[in-house]
């Protein structure tokens, strides 16, 4: 998210054969190894260049630049599969999956699991740029780290209230959608524009293939880490959970809870902030009944898939209790799963809990249910079972 992505401008989004020269210019790859993803990926640019997307020429450069990293993320990783064929054989077990609706808690929860010693997670710039992952002492040298760090700097100069909404550098632990995006498959588009084709495709799409992508990255990512368990978040996996299930059948599910009402309120407000200034049409009350849309729907799709699966393999977490006690609840987690809650353990989650709660990292973050036409009773009802 560099600071010249912020302020270019286009005249429009261009094809998808246009984009995807670019990325094999910027790689100079060409294997994308396959078609798997054109699809989707297809549908999502005809949307974007759509008069319901209401792009202005900064949204047009913005949203480009996002299909452009799945397709620069797809290249890239196609080739690390080709150069490191050993990372087939990496063993994935037992993988936590931290989900449920925006702004549940689960990003200071992902983190709060991601502190263990015996725990790896994506980190913001390997799901940019997949590869295995380098030793940390060697990230400040590496010029793609580099330019990554300097832009999140630049960013959060520019924009210190979006701190206080989901704060992020090149080191943060991040979410997955990065990964299922290389395969065309990601709600993340639909919290960034009115997209109303590609949602209803992406409705009838089985993700599995996504997330044989997905686990095919981890192996790649964590090659040199095989024996770390590996803690991952993202909300949209409530959409797909019997893909999720059947790629990884043996997942802890880590499902947060909070009040609806504020849930879409704070999320509607995310996706606000960070599309402000993208669009004529994706504002105030199109943001409200597109995001109350997608995420009821995720909800339900969540609800109606778990009763299928071990229910062994599922941890239940309240957004209140986790505030009360934030160490606490993680150590619940790890005794709900059988996990070793060692001193190690305790103390790293302990001073990871403390550097969260401390410094600039959380400025308050107003919203209201009003500012994007939503009512309490109409979300109330949407998220009704």
């Amino acid at each position: 998210m560099a600071d010249n992505v912020m302020t270019r401008e286009r005249a429009d989004v261009g094809t998808y054969e246009d984009i995807a020269a670019a990325a094999m210019r910027t790689t100079g790859l060409s294997d994308f190894g396959g078609t798997g993803h054109e699809e989707g990926l297809r549908v999502l640019v005809e949307d974007l260049n759509s008069p319901e997307a209401g792009l202005t020429p900064r949204g047009n450069y913005f949203q480009r630049s996002e299909v452009k990293s799945a397709l620069v993320g797809r290249l890239l990783t196609q080739a690390a599969f080709t150069s490191r064929p050993e990372h087939a054989d990496v063993p994935i077990v037992r993988p936590i999956f931290v989900m449920g609706l925006p702004r549940t808690g689960t990003t200071a929860l992902h983190r709060l699991l991601y502190a263990a010693p015996d725990a790896q997670g994506l980190e913001m710039w390997l799901t940019q740029f997949p590869q295995p992952r380098p030793p940390r002492e060697t990230w400040d040298d590496d010029p793609i780290f580099a330019m990554m760090q300097q832009g999140f700097a630049a960013h959060h100069a520019e924009n210190p209230e979006y701190m206080g909404i989901h704060y992020m550098d090149a080191t943060s632990v991040e979410e997955c959608w990065r990964l299922l995006r290389q395969t065309g498959k990601s709600n993340s588009y639909e919290s960034l524009a009115n997209l109303p084709r590609y949602s209803r495709w992406l409705q009838t799409q089985d993700w599995t293939d996504a997330y044989e992508r997905h686990r095919a990255n981890l192996q790649l990512i964590g090659l040199n880490d095989p024996e770390k368990r590996w803690v991952l978040k993202n909300p949209s996996h409530m959409t797909a959970l019997d893909a999720l299930m059947t790629v990884y059948p043996d997942a802890l599910i880590v499902y947060t809870h909070r009040d609806p009402v504020v849930c879409i309120a704070s999320s509607c407000s995310l996706s606000a902030e960070t599309t402000e200034g993208h669009s004529d049409s994706y504002i105030g009350g199109v943001i409200g009944h597109t995001q109350l849309d997608l995420w009821s729907r995720s909800f339900h799709a969540f609800h109606d898939a778990r009763p299928r699966y071990d229910q062994r393999q599922f941890v239940d977490v309240s957004f209140e209790d986790f505030r009360a006690d934030q160490v606490g609840t993680v150590r619940s987690i790890y005794d709900a799963f059988g996990l070793d809650w060692t001193p190690e353990v305790e103390t790293c989650v302990r001073e990871a809990d403390e550097e969260l709660r401390a410094g600039g990292k959380a400025p308050s973050h107003r919203y209201a249910l009003k500012d994007y036409g939503l009512t309490e009773d109409r979300v109330r009802a949407a998220f009704e079972r």
